[in-house]
This record gives structure tokens, sequence and C-alpha cells, in this order.
């Protein structure tokens, strides 16, 4: 058996990555990241549809995104416990890709057609592991990169993310189109046990703090960190309000192109298959590069620009009509400019995370994050009630808050945007 590599110790202050298995590392795990959130959201919300779901059911489904809200309040036992050889990280990662996979081979047991309970169950269940899954994932990001790797190396991850955004969305699509939903959420089950032989071949990173040894250690001082921050506050609300547009057009995009223009599961399938995986990994990569030379607050509104443009897109697709050119382009920019803004927002949160506290903080801080994608979703389903030009109309409003606040943190952002002294692994509490 050939021994993982192990990168060299870090230094925070170097200008480049020392080597190329960290970036490698934190790409193979964005596309374990991504793999089960389309199969709790946007193709959980295609099965729904097809099986004659309505909007209101399809909509408040999306409240099984809870635990992606929450996770931090369990994060802090991933900084406090670990088991076995394979170090603080990889040990919570192998075991939660095998309950994943355990969870998305039970949904392949379900029939919404005849029942939704038992898939929402197992939806919540999935979201919960996927959610506790992506704690792991972002600290072992957080702790292996160099401050000066944060937006290459979020790039690398992002170009996972989305292109497992693709095998588990466009790709099951496909595949549902001709085996049906359940078969094809067995063969991601499947797919998912191949990572945690992933996670049993990288390296853990280098130079690991100390775990944290009181529960005032593991869970208060992580957060009273944080909330010292200078400007914190309209920090926080940045991060939320960033994706806040993306979100919510992104809550009912599979029930609109399938009942909104009328295009078939494998159109669908093929044009985000054929089109969109490029366009998401160029949008990571090169998001993950400009940030070399914009600068973290220049990518934040730049990004930010290109996300509210696809939020555009999507309003004159509904205003037009079907079509199949226009569904190409809005599909294109999606993937571009999702990837782009997802690698800056990514990297304004490891900027504030401190070695010592990484899971905790980042898990706090993915929450607030997350939270459009959550509590947008049941208002989703009742505003496209209304049409959806009206439906894309709202989301492009929503994207109009944050790159007005985003003009006002300048000053703040810039200051994360310096390398950091390593922090002292010393005891905590």
């Amino acid at each position: 058996m050939i021994p993982p590599v192990q990168p060299p110790p870090i230094d925070p202050n170097h200008p480049r990555p020392a080597s190329r298995a960290p970036l490698v590392a934190v790409g193979l795990l964005g596309f374990y990241s991504g793999l089960p959130l389309a199969l709790s959201g946007s193709t959980l919300q295609a099965w729904l549809t097809v099986s004659g779901a309505d909007l209101a059911t399809i909509g408040l489904l999306s409240l099984v995104g809870w635990p992606y809200l929450l996770k931090f309040l369990w994060a802090p036992a991933l900084d406090r416990w670990h088991w076995g050889g394979l170090g603080r990280r990889r040990c919570w990662l192998v075991l939660l890709q095998w309950l994943l996979a355990v969870v998305l081979g039970a949904c392949a047991w379900c029939e919404p057609s005849r029942a939704v309970w038992p898939l929402a169950v197992l939806a919540l269940a999935l979201a919960a592991l996927s959610a506790t899954q992506d704690i792991a994932i972002d600290a072992y990001r957080t702790e292996i990169l160099p401050s000066a790797a944060r937006g290459l190396g979020t790039g690398y991850a992002i170009a996972g993310y989305r292109l497992a955004m693709f095998v588990s969305g466009a790709g099951a699509l496909l595949l549902a189109d001709v085996w049906g939903f359940r078969a094809t959420y067995g063969c991601l089950a499947g797919l998912m046990l191949v990572g945690s032989v992933v996670s049993l071949r990288i390296a853990e990173p280098p130079l690991e703090p100390l775990s944290p040894v009181t529960l005032r250690a593991a869970i208060v001082e992580p957060l009273r960190a944080l909330a010292q921050r200078p400007g914190i506050v309209p920090v926080l609300l940045f991060i939320a309000l960033y994706k806040f547009g993306d979100q919510f057009a992104a809550s009912l995009t599979q029930t609109f192109f399938i009942r909104g223009q009328g295009f078939s599961l494998t159109e669908i399938g093929t044009i985000y298959k054929g089109v969109g995986i490029g366009a998401a990994l160029l949008g990571g990569i090169v998001g993950g590069l400009a940030m070399y030379r914009l600068g973290l607050w220049q990518a934040l509104l730049g990004f930010g620009l290109l996300q509210a443009l696809t939020n555009v897109g999507f309003l004159l697709l509904a205003v037009g009509g079907k079509s199949l050119v226009g569904l190409v382009l809005v599909v294109v920019l999606e993937n571009l400019s999702g990837g782009m803004g997802t690698c800056a927002h990514v990297a304004l949160i490891m900027a504030l995370c401190e070695r010592r506290y990484t899971a905790t903080q980042f898990a706090a801080l993915t929450a607030f994050a997350s939270a459009g994608r959550v509590l947008l979703g049941p208002l989703a389903g009742w505003v496209a009630e209304a049409g959806w030009v009206t439906y894309f109309g709202f989301s492009c409003l929503l994207a109009v808050p944050a790159l007005v606040l985003l003009l006002r943190l300048r000053a703040v952002i810039a200051a994360l945007d310096q390398p950091a002294e390593p922090t002292p692994a010393g005891p905590n509490g």
C-alpha cells in the first residue's frame, strides 16, 4: 500500500503553497462536500416535482436544510474529540461518509408519490450528516492552507464542490430519466463510500493545534474570540446577505425549468452537463486566481455584481418564455458567477477563523452564510405562486443590500486580507 503524501510544515506567511498535495486534498474533499447537498435540495426538488407534489410542499421541504444553519451547535465536538490513529479531522470524515452512504441507500427505498414524509425524514438526516461533514472539511481546509493560498485553495475546493453538484444534480437527472430516482440515489450512495477511501489517503493537517480540553474552551472561547473582532457585526450581516439573491433564485430553479419552461429532465441535465460543468470549474479556478490580483474586497464586489447579473438573466428568461439558447446562457452565467462568488465568500470566512478554534468558528460563520438558503425556501414557494417574473424580480432585489453594505466594509475587509501571524498552539481555557 502506498503511504499517504505528507505535506511539509506550512508557514502561514509564505507567499505560495509549499506543495500541491494540500490543494489536491482540498479539491477532492470539496467534491465530497458538494455531493450530498443537491440530494437533499435541487435533485430532491425535481423528484418531488415529477411525483406531483405542489409548490408549497416543495418549498416547505427546504426546511430540511436547517442543520446547515444550526451546525455551529455541535461543531465544538469536532474540535474537542477524535479517536483512533487517523487524526482529529480524518476520523470524523471517514465516519460521516459511511453514514451518508447508508442514508442515501435508504432514500433509494422511498416512493414520494405515495408518501412524502419518509423521504423528508431521510432528507433531514442527510442534511444533518452533510452539514457535519462540512464542519470537518472546512476545518481541514482552513488548517492545511497557508494564508497566501486561501484564494487558490478555495478555488480548488469550489471547483470540486461544483463538479459534485453536477454529478448529484444534472448527472442525477440524466440517470433518473433512464433508471428512475430510486436507482439514482442508490448509485450515489456507492459513490459516497469512495469518499471514505479518499479521506483515509489524504494527510492530516500539519502543526495541528491542541484540542480544547474543557467545554468552555471548546464552545465559549471560540465564539467570544469571534465576537471581539473589530467590525464583526456588519461583517456577519454581510456574510448572511451576500448570497441572498443567488440562494433565493436557486430555491426553485429546477421547478422553474420543468414547470415554468417545459424542459424535460434530459434537456436540463444535458445542458448542465454540457456547458455548466465547464463554467463551474472555470468559475472556481478563475475566482481563486483572480483573488491574488484583486484582493478580497474587490473580488467580493466584482463577483457579487456577476451574481446579481445572473438573477437578471433568470428574469429575462421568465419574461421571454421557453428558450434553449436562453437556458444555456443562464446556466453558464449561473455557474461561472456562482463559483467565483463562493470562492470569495469562503475566503472571507477563512480569514475570520483562528486555527485554535477552526471547526467551531467556521461552522458559526457558515451558519450565517446558509441563512438565505434555509430561511428563504418556504417564502420562495409562495412568491412563485404569484408568477415566475415576480419571483425572479424579487431575487434581483435581494442581491442589492449586500453590495451596498460591502461599500461600507472596505477597510475592515482589507485588514482581514493581510497575512496573519501564526497562532500559538498552547493550552486552551
